[in-house]
């Protein structure tokens, strides 16, 4: 009976065993054939795109290659449920629906710049494309700022052929669906647009995912393979080099220029009455951080003033703990912006998302952030070094927040403030900076084998001044030279610009030339000739012991003297109007101040700008007063890269203004050295007889003898003003005299008497 009974249970385990391999089985081929049916459809879909492309009369097709997912047999084996349930929303779907959504984002998850994104269409330059936007549609007023910023780049363009990255015209920004920015049916106007190819070279922009009360990541669209530039996003869902974290930003950040960091005093430590900060919300209901339920804990009311309220959404009350009336009264003893601006450090602790409002304010009012924001991807942190500006704490470790704050020593503490200062100046302080710096991070992904490095990206100017294309050598730079040890240049290149007819050796071109060929520092000289006359032979040319080259300007326009001639091979570029009066001693001595200022502009003639309340524009003086803001390029020292700079960062529309006028490049190469190195030009002395020869030359062939001349000018400044979105140009009383420079009084007045004689 027994051995029967082991029988029966033998023979039932066999037949267990049997139906679940055949069961398992038919799950492999369902699977299987659901897989090659999206593969299908997928080819479809695809196909249908390029189809539609082909036939269209107003978009050009880029070349999309044949391409083949590397991990094409993932789906084999179930690692589909590693992603974990789908959302909420999503669960009407059907089975094949959901594998098919599921598909996507194991796939999209693994993407990497080798494997979603087709480099073949940045062969020729890395140009952005923006969709136009539909009649009926309208965007928010921050991706507004977003498109304008784009448009108005040096990567823009309007041929979606010669585009190497797309960005959606569909307002992407706010994707709670409680919002009343948000935008439905997201999903099928961007898998209806030609080039959309599963979003393969897209780049996506989001500020707000998720809503009440998870708040999770979720867009509520497929993105594909997209690029998706997005604030508070988590490490996890990250994909490394090929994401951009972004800042949270405020609608009321401004498009362009911004407002300057606050930190005024370089003195260790700068006075502040406040070690550590924070006034913000607390969240009764939904995910929030328990951080800021637990700040009391820390507050003490003297030195460390943590400050949270209740107080937010319309059923609060309903909500409320027995902590809320004491925590709204605390709260409401203290101005924040008091708070801000008079302490060492600001807490920044994550809110209902990973990111906050708090970090760009903390980083604009030099007030060092604390971060306790646990698995946040910080923004641009594949350039920026944040370890130099900020305090990354742990959430779980609130308590020794304190002491960790206390431990840091004043040296330290002046260190992190200034970092502050440099990337909300140079990298956060507008909307266009956090575009363009988004712009240049995928740039530099996509030639890579001339990217900008660390040093570049976290030292002054940023990466957004500093062009890899001219070098990817941070010491051929000048911002660099003293970093890296680096001696400036011994020798210089003169750049002649000649707008006049050669018909005798004693006009003032012929001196000019002679007077700088007998500088023993002078390597060549360059005459740009710019006449609308045949360039002179060789032998109407002074002899002279250093070389003369003649360029004939391409368009013969005023920017072309600020073309990066392959001709000029030293650092230093002393550029000279024709009709300038240098004696050698003069040029001499301006080029050793410029050694001692290579990022700078150095030279004789200078100007100065002013505001004009009446008429609340910006105004252009000659007069000789103790006080300039500008050194004229008709005779002054700079570094070469200031060439290269002005042709390939600089919109077209201002250069084509200077060149319609005639006028005004100088002022622009002013505006830019200034923008680039916040400070101002240096003028060295020259010759008390300068400023009535200069008058003296004045003739129908001189732009300085134009009634309109000034009035040009005053029009230019407000156009560039306007461009770069704040006034570059900083006023200086420095004057540089051969007698007092570096003091050696008895030596220089023996070496340049010459200026002291005239």
């Amino acid at each position: 009976m027994q051995a029967k009974k082991r029988y029966l249970l033998v023979s039932l385990g066999a037949c267990l065993l049997l139906l679940a391999y055949l069961w398992g089985l038919q799950i492999g081929e369902f699977q299987h054939d659901q897989y090659h049916h999206f593969q299908h459809q997928h080819q479809l879909r695809l196909h249908h795109h390029l189809d539609k492309v082909s036939r269209s009369q107003s978009v050009v097709r880029p070349r999309w290659p044949e391409w083949t997912h590397p991990l094409g047999t993932y789906l084999d084996g179930g690692g589909v449920d590693e992603e974990g349930p789908l959302p909420r929303h999503r669960a009407h779907l059907s089975p094949r629906e959901r594998r098919e959504i599921r598909n996507h984002i194991y796939k999209s998850r693994r993407c990497r710049m080798d494997t979603c994104f087709d480099f073949s269409l940045c062969r020729n330059a890395f140009k952005v494309y923006v969709y136009p936007l539909p009649k009926s549609e309208r965007v928010s007023e921050s991706y507004q700022k977003i498109l304008t910023a784009i448009e108005e780049s040096r990567f823009y363009t309007t041929d979606p052929s010669e585009a190497c990255l797309f960005v959606l015209s569909t307002d992407t920004l706010d994707r709670d669906q409680l919002s009343s920015q948000y935008v439905h049916n997201v999903n099928a106007k961007i898998q209806s647009l030609p080039l959309w190819n599963d979003g393969r070279n897209h780049l996506i922009f989001n500020l707000y995912s998720g809503t009440w009360p998870d708040y999770t990541e979720e867009l509520g669209f497929d993105i594909g393979q997209a690029i998706l530039a997005k604030a508070s996003i988590d490490v996890d869902n990250f994909r490394p080099n090929f994401d951009v974290s972004i800042p949270l930003f405020s609608k009321d950040h401004p498009q362009k220029g911004g407002d300057r960091g606050y930190l005024t005093l370089n003195n260790v430590p700068p006075s502040r009455k406040y070690l550590l900060v924070f006034k913000g919300k607390r969240y009764l209901t939904g995910i929030g951080s328990e951080t800021r339920n637990a700040l009391y804990h820390v507050h003490n009311g003297e030195d460390i003033i943590l400050l949270t309220t209740c107080k937010h959404g319309k059923d609060w009350e309903k909500h409320k703990d027995g902590r809320c009336d004491k925590d709204n009264e605390e709260y409401s003893k203290f101005d924040y912006q008091e708070l801000l601006h008079n302490s060492t450090f600001c807490l920044v602790p994550r809110g209902r998302r990973l990111g906050s409002f708090r970090f760009l304010e903390a980083l604009q009012a030099a007030c060092i952030p604390v971060l306790l924001s646990n698995g946040w991807e910080l923004p641009f942190s594949e350039v920026i070094d944040w370890s130099k500006a900020a305090i990354i704490g742990d959430e779980r470790l609130l308590l020794q927040v304190p002491s960790i704050t206390r431990s840091v020593d004043n040296d330290k503490i002046l260190a992190l403030r200034q970092q502050t200062q440099f990337l909300w100046d140079a990298y956060f302080s507008s909307v266009a900076k956090i575009v363009l710096t988004t712009l240049e991070i995928i740039q530099d992904r996509v030639h890579s084998h001339v990217s900008r490095n660390k040093l570049m990206w976290n030292a002054q100017p940023g990466g957004l001044y500093v062009l890899p294309h001219f070098s990817s050598d941070p010491a051929a730079f000048p911002f660099y030279y003293a970093a890296l040890g680096k001696s400036p240049s011994q020798e210089f290149t003169a750049v002649v610009q000649a707008v006049t007819p050669l018909q005798s050796q004693l006009q003032p071109v012929v001196k000019l030339i002679i007077a700088v060929a007998k500088s023993k520092f002078c390597a060549q000289i360059i005459i740009l000739w710019s006449c609308d006359r045949p360039v002179p032979p060789r032998s109407r040319w002074p002899a002279t012991s250093v070389p003369i080259t003649v360029i004939e300007g391409e368009r013969k326009t005023m920017s072309d003297r600020f073309f990066p001639h392959d001709a000029i091979v030293t650092d230093a570029v002393l550029s000279l109007d024709e009709d300038s009066v240098l004696s050698t001693n003069e040029v001499d001595f301006a080029f050793i101040v410029w050694r001692s200022f290579p990022d700078r502009i150095v030279g004789y003639p200078a100007r100065s700008h002013y505001w004009e309340s009446g008429k609340a524009r910006w105004g252009y003086t000659s007069k000789w007063t103790n006080e300039y803001s500008m050194v004229l390029t008709g005779a002054a020292f700079y570094h070469r890269y200031y060439h290269y700079l002005f042709t390939h960062y600089l919109p077209a529309s201002l250069v084509n203004m200077v060149d319609r006028m005639a006028n005004c490049e100088d002022i622009l190469m002013n505006f830019l050295v200034s923008a680039v190195t916040k400070l101002p030009p240096i003028k060295v002395t020259q010759k008390k007889q300068y400023k009535e020869t200069m008058m003296q030359q004045g003739s129908k062939t001189s732009r300085w003898a134009d009634p309109d001349h000034f009035a040009q000018r005053q029009t230019c400044m407000n156009a560039f003003s306007s461009w770069f979105g704040f006034m570059p140009l900083v006023h200086s009383q420095v004057r540089l005299d051969p007698v007092l420079f570096k003091d050696q009084v008895s030596i220089l007045r023996k070496k340049y008497r010459d200026i002291e004689r005239l």
